[in-house]
């Protein structure tokens, strides 16, 4: 783990530590990690006590965290029924896994961005949503992706697609 950097103002530190939070490898599994080599033919797959597969994971943090991004961006927002819009209806294919893969992490990439962008203030009220803030949404964000990647990786480790862990010595 990268040590963090010293004597930032607390604006810069604030955005620092949001971007980890982001990015996941302090406390967690970095993202990308998370869903990093798992074959397109096992996405489908349940385990008995688990009620997700890796596909309906990954749809659904890439659906919710969309959702955020668009909220924080887009005055026009409109929201989405929940659950049945979170959630896929249908079972994954390779090329959806790719694409609803690669738009997560796209996503996750333009949070940053927007975290990082001094023309951000991390802690103004929207104007389309009074009492929101980009501070609010990015925990939100970063709080439901630890949650739900923990969850991808709990069902990789029982599906046998986790590396195993070598002793310490």
């Amino acid at each position: 783990m990268p040590k963090p950097a010293t004597r930032l103002d607390a604006n810069t530190r604030l955005r620092a530590e949001l971007v980890a939070l982001l990015r996941g490898g302090n406390a967690h599994v970095p993202t990308a990690s998370a869903l990093d080599g798992i074959p397109p033919e096992r996405i489908n797959e349940r385990v008995d006590g688990l009620p997700y597969s890796l596909w309906e994971l990954v749809y659904h943090l890439w659906f919710t965290q969309h959702d955020l991004l668009v909220f924080c961006i887009n005055p026009d927002y409109a929201p989405h029924d929940w659950p049945a819009s979170y959630w896929p209806d249908a079972e994954g294919t390779p090329t959806s896994w790719a694409d609803t893969t690669q738009a997560f992490l796209d996503d996750l990439d333009k949070l940053v961005r927007l975290v990082k962008s001094t023309k951000t203030d991390p802690f103004a009220e929207f104007d389309h949503a009074p009492g929101y803030t980009l501070l609010r949404e990015v925990l939100l964000a970063a709080d439901h992706n630890a949650h739900h990647l923990g969850q991808v990786i709990a069902l990789r480790r029982q599906l046998g697609l986790w590396p195993s862990r070598k002793p310490a010595a």
